[in-house]
């Protein structure tokens, strides 16, 4: 079966050593992906203290950029949102992010509705409020 590692121009760089994506057959599987922008530390939506703290942050501005950062990591990859299987997402904060995040959901999959799982973390290695892990199809 072949392999492949894709590492994607657009999307933001890895924060580990990891790939953007592996290809294993016709089946990609996609690191977590975070809102943060390539090649700057900034994450959309979030304000940090002095002390790189959470000051605030705004769970739309960050859903938005995530789903496109998925995206640009489907594309890099040869595949597309619409090849989508299965989905994770991570939210540091369910109780005050959820129905945000979840509306945001249905309008950028109302066509293609892959498996989803919902969890809540404590946090996540950037100060972000949320992380996608996928997996696709590809030809």
């Amino acid at each position: 079966m072949s392999e492949e590692r894709i590492h994607s121009e657009k999307a933001p760089e890895p924060v580990g050593l990891y790939p953007h994506a592996r290809k294993v057959g016709n089946l990609l599987f996609l690191s977590g992906v975070g809102p943060r922008e390539r090649g700057t530390k900034k994450i959309p939506g979030v304000e940090l203290d002095e002390n790189g703290n959470i000051a605030s942050y705004d769970i739309e501005a960050q859903c938005h950029s995530v789903f496109n950062n998925v995206k640009l990591v489907l594309e890099a990859s040869g595949s597309s949102w619409d090849k989508l299987v299965d989905v994770t997402v991570f939210l540091t904060n369910m109780k005050d992010d959820f129905a945000t995040y979840n509306r945001i959901y249905a309008e950028y999959f109302k066509d293609n509705q892959p498996c989803r799982t919902t969890v809540e973390i404590n946090c996540l290695p950037t100060p972000i409020a949320i992380e996608l892990k996928c997996m696709a199809t590809v030809e």
